[in-house]
């Protein structure tokens, strides 16, 4: 009796043995399968932003498919590429709903990761999310000083538009062309008016005669009285701080009453795509704020040219789907580089290196891209070109503005 339970004792202690040095040999279970890299965001494709969203959306779907069409982004933990597949909604224009359209996309969609909305305004109510949630949000089109306030490891925007930097760039060039006589109109916007806080004084440091300064509201159809007033007044140069609605309403009103100077600065506007094609030759001399032109040479701007034309039949504008495709290869870049989707590799990747992009490299100071210039842009021979600063100029400056053409 002993014998058969000293027997029994040790075939149960080598069974143990057995099974503690089969699990310890046991290959690790293998991470839970994955089909995609799920990217969320909102977008204004309708309201009083969707003028201004249409190339940052169309830079974003692009920028997917050029993406997938190389096999998609390795990701180590899955021992493959992964494709992309973009998660959006319409926030229709307004804060609060893109607001919720986040804590969705975060909280029951569940996405990997999250790009940026379009407009100052709505990037300031999302702002706070990516905090919340410990998600990276490099923003696109936004610019505005409160956004260096923000303290937030978690939030960035590659816009060279900051207001200071913007308006310096535009008073140094009319510096350069030594015009003297300006009158300026804004829209009653934060970006505008924002604009407005560093062009005064800077014009007034400047020496310039501010001839006329008034403000108009967003949405307003008929310029006519206040363009009349300009007219009057004869400045040289005319610069009108406006969204893609006002910039319309001024093209189109300016040649109506008669109002030609020699240098007309429209803020937003003049680079969305249907700008060209509505004004055709009157669009000759307009200059506006905005980063690209299709003679520029930086990273990847062929392909993405490529690749906008092929998709979309048209030329991309060259400010909202510009800073829309370089937020995208800023966040592709540090997914590649970390080979993760681990957001806080990929906060410290986007925090601590400069990124190849189509506007030239990129890193932050701050949430704020230092890196690039502010640029001046003009409309010539129906093509859009750099013409400030001089040492990123796709072309020299058109001055004075040629008449309006007769109709």
């Amino acid at each position: 009796m002993k014998e058969r339970t000293l027997s029994v004792s040790v075939s149960v202690i080598i069974l143990t043995l057995a099974l503690i040095i089969g699990a310890v040999c046991l290959p690790a279970p293998a991470a839970q399968a994955k089909d995609n890299i799920t990217i969320g965001f909102s977008m204004a494709l309708t309201g009083k932003y969707s003028p201004n969203a249409a190339g940052q959306m169309e830079a974003y779907q692009l920028w997917e498919e050029l993406v997938n069409k190389k096999g998609g982004l390795y990701i180590k933990k899955y021992g493959k590429k992964l494709p992309v597949k973009l998660v959006y909604y319409d926030d229709k224009s307004s804060a609060d709903t893109a607001v919720r359209i986040y804590e969705k996309l975060l909280s029951v969609d569940k996405v990997d990761l999250v790009l940026s909305p379009c407009t100052t305004v709505i990037h300031f109510a999302i702002a706070p999310l990516a905090a919340k949630y410990k998600v990276p949000i490099v923003g696109s089109t936004a610019a505005s000083m409160k956004l260096r306030k923000i303290k937030n490891p978690y939030f960035w925007f590659v816009s060279n538009a900051m207001p200071d930097r913007q308006m310096r760039a535009l008073v140094d060039l009319l510096k350069h062309l030594k015009i003297k006589d300006v009158a300026v109109i804004y829209a009653q916007e934060l970006f505008p008016r924002e604009q407005l806080e560093y062009l005064e004084p800077y014009l007034k440091e400047g020496g310039f005669n501010v001839l006329l300064n008034k403000d108009y509201p967003v949405g307003e159809k008929d310029l006519t009285t206040l363009l009349t007033e300009i007219k009057g007044k004869k400045p040289e140069a005319v610069i009108a701080l406006c969204y893609p609605g006002g910039s319309f309403t001024v093209t189109a009103q300016a040649q109506e009453v008669g109002l030609n100077p020699k240098f007309l600065f429209e803020l937003i506007g003049p680079a969305v795509p249907v700008f060209g094609p509505k004004f055709g030759k009157a669009t000759e001399g307009i200059t506006m704020m905005g980063e690209w032109s299709i003679h520029v040479t930086w990273q990847g701007a062929k392909e993405y040219l490529e690749g906008y034309r092929a998709k979309f039949n048209k030329n991309p504008d060259v400010c909202n789907s510009i800073d829309g495709y370089e937020s995208c290869q800023v966040l592709e870049q540090a997914i590649e580089k970390t080979a993760s989707l681990d957001r806080e590799k990929i906060r410290d990747y986007i925090a601590n290196n400069e990124f190849s992009t189509i506007v030239g490299p990129v890193s932050f100071t701050g949430s704020e891209n230092r890196k690039t210039s502010s640029k001046i842009l003009q409309w010539q021979n129906g093509e859009i070109d750099i013409v400030w600063p001089l040492h990123d100029a796709t072309a020299k400056i058109l001055y004075p503005k040629p008449p309006w053409p007769k109709k």
